[in-house]
């Protein structure tokens, strides 16, 4: 009996070791599996923000090109100065008689068979909530609608300060969104999930509201009406995609005309003017600071409160005061800067004719150096003396390049918006924003934070700066806060603490790359001002993918935006392939293969490791370039116009990359 009972349990202890063993293996493979995924997945996400920052980056060098080339041109007659002061009237304030004749909407007639949302004002809470649902079943609003809602809007823009100040005393809690891009699914998503804005409910909309997404439109009416019904609970944030140069690229211009044919032009006209009036940053209880990019080692909020918001009209380019230029001509032998103050263009060495790029500080010395110079900003001006103003030194500087080349000076008839400018210039009226207002802006819209210490230029966007935890904790002493929020960068999660969780990044837009890429994200800060974190996926089809299926799926996509940029460089590989082909067999080393494409692309990504996924054909450990770089292009031509990044104008796509 004894016997047969220790054998019982002899058995037992055997299955019950075996089932540890098993456990433990199937443990030990789901964690490789788990980790195998998991350097997937982060290998995609390099490639997709490799590719979105190095698009940003050719953005700003692009610009800094054609406004070079711009610069320097000389006019030999009038008609030529004429076409000039109409590029540059792009980038001037508008008048107030501009924006009277684009805002002019009541003579636009809306036709009896409309079945889109109606809209009378002021507007009220069912008007705001019915364009949600209007917008929701793909219904357009009319362009009579948008135009009066714009111009409502900027009437309410122009009364708000540089940074809002919000309490938690006057709502239950405040919720914080970041990024949106035209998402309008996550927009919905979020207020279905959250609630509509109400005194209760406040909302703060951290920037970057449009571009890249297809309903960039519908996003800004459904908050601009919803600001205008609670002005005190719903407040906006600029973003450095509120900006017309930038709407030129990535998608936001397109959008526009594509929906509102006739009256496209004068929307986008008064968008600009809006984009220019939005505020800056919002301040909760005085202690939670929310700004769209980020801060600097030199960020001033007492100087961001204080200039005109409305004179930025881009941050991809610097027009400096008049004043500003003087101060630089005196001192540009010993700084080697131009009499200018403008940005020179990338691809010139410095010198004492041209100075350096403000996107693209070489040295902390040199952003100091630049802002010492500064003198707070005036009152606002009206947009006729701003107009006078901005062409009479377009005219100054192309007169002065003129002298500079030996040039005679031509002496012509003055126009009459000449006359009043010197009248204006006379009167010492300073009217552009200085160099170190618009260094303000640009750091806030499109800084990132990085691990490290200190505070070194943006290269990876081409603007603003990398701040470290010291610059995070310098800034939150000074000011008395107890923490950032900022958006400006998508995380698989929708959200990230860094700087010892002093800094939280918030970004709304869900599956911002691909289905599956990542989730959004809002943050919800009650009285305590405790930050409570709420992710979710706007796409119902990411629920049904397991993540195998999810990271498969983004990975493909990622792959195909990589090949379509290694496409649009095939020339330049091809000739980088050939200095390392030094015998002219058409055969390189794999190595040699990465080395070349890192030296064309500058993504910074594991060449090698990708290799396989990128490349099919190879012989005897040698790659044959000039087949490859064929089948790529076979590839890309058979799947041009098919492409869901092309037609979306997704960081991956062509469209926007250069």
């Amino acid at each position: 009996m004894g016997s047969g009972t220790s054998t019982q349990h002899h058995f037992a202890f055997q299955n019950a070791e075996k089932a540890f063993k098993a456990a433990a293996l199937i443990q030990r493979w789901y964690r490789r599996y788990r980790a195998r995924l998991e350097m997937r997945r982060q290998c995609t996400w390099s490639i997709f923000q490799s590719i979105e920052y190095a698009g940003q980056q050719d953005q700003v060098k692009l610009h800094n090109f054609f406004s070079y080339l711009v610069d320097h041109f000389t006019p030999s007659c009038h008609n030529e100065r004429d076409f000039l002061n109409r590029m540059f009237a792009e980038e001037r304030v508008p008048q107030d008689s501009e924006m009277e004749k684009c805002s002019d909407y009541e003579s636009i007639e809306v036709p009896d068979n409309y079945t889109g949302p109606h809209l009378s004002f002021p507007l009220l809470p069912d008007h705001a909530t019915a364009l949600v649902e209007a917008f929701r079943l793909k219904q357009q609003l009319h362009a009579r609608y948008v135009l009066n809602l714009l111009h409502e809007t900027r009437k309410h823009l122009v009364q708000l300060p540089n940074i809002n100040r919000v309490s938690t005393c006057y709502s239950e809690e405040i919720t914080v969104c970041g990024d949106l891009h035209g998402q309008l699914d996550d927009l919905i998503f979020i207020f279905y999930k959250n609630g509509l804005p109400s005194p209760e409910r406040a909302y703060v909309f951290n920037g970057d509201f449009v571009d890249r997404g297809k309903d960039s439109v519908e996003i800004l009416m459904v908050l601009f009406a919803f600001m205008l019904v609670y002005p005190k609970e719903f407040h906006l944030n600029r973003g450095n995609h509120e900006d017309h140069m930038v709407n030129l690229r990535y998608g936001f211009t397109k959008e526009v005309m594509h929906k509102y044919k006739t009256h496209g032009k004068k929307i986008l006209k008064i968008l600009q003017d809006v984009f220019c009036w939005l505020p800056l940053a919002t301040l909760i209880d005085e202690k939670v600071l929310i700004l769209h990019g980020g801060v600097s080692d030199m960020t001033d909020l007492e100087l961001l409160s204080k200039l005109d918001r409305h004179k930025i009209v881009s941050t991809l380019r610097c027009k400096t005061r008049k004043e500003n230029e003087k101060q630089a001509e005196e001192k540009g032998r010993a700084k080697q800067t131009s009499s200018t103050g403008r940005p020179s263009p990338w691809f010139l060495p410095q010198s004492r004719s041209l100075p350096s790029s403000p996107l693209h500080l070489s040295s902390n010395n040199t952003h100091k150096a630049g802002r010492s110079s500064s003198v707070p900003c005036s009152g606002p001006l009206n947009g006729r003396e701003l107009s006078g103003r901005g062409r009479r030194s377009v005219d100054l500087e192309l007169e002065r390049c003129r002298q500079q080349a030996g040039f005679p000076v031509i002496k012509e008839k003055q126009e009459p918006w000449l006359l009043t400018a010197e009248a204006d210039s006379e009167a010492g009226e300073l009217l552009e924003p200085t160099q170190e207002e618009w260094r303000q802006v640009v750091d806030i819209l499109w800084s990132d934070p990085m691990a490290q210490e200190g505070c070194k230029a943006n290269t990876f966007r081409g603007g603003g700066c990398y701040f470290g935890p010291n610059v995070t904790k310098g800034l939150l002493q000074k000011y008395n806060l107890q923490f950032l929020i900022r958006s400006h960068e998508c995380k698989p999660e929708g959200y990230e603490f860094c700087h010892s969780r002093k800094v939280l990044t918030i970004f709304s837009a869900s599956n911002y790359y691909e289905v599956g890429s990542n989730r959004g994200a809002y943050v919800k800060l009650g009285p305590a001002l405790t930050p409570h974190i709420v992710q979710y996926q706007a796409n119902k089809m990411t629920h049904t993918l397991t993540m195998r299926q999810r990271i498969s799926r983004v990975e493909e996509s990622a792959l195909r935006a990589l090949r379509e940029k290694l496409f649009a460089h095939s020339s330049e590989l091809l000739e980088e392939f050939k200095k390392h082909d030094k015998d002219k067999t058409g055969l390189i080393t794999p190595s040699d293969w990465a080395a070349a494409v890192e030296s064309v692309l500058h993504l910074g990504l594991p060449w090698r490791m990708l290799r396989p996924q990128l490349v099919n054909s190879s012989t005897d450990s040698m790659l044959e370039y000039k087949s490859w770089l064929e089948d790529l292009a076979r590839e890309q031509l058979s799947h041009e116009g098919s492409s869901h990044w092309t037609s979306s104008g997704r960081p991956g796509s062509c469209s926007a990359l250069i």
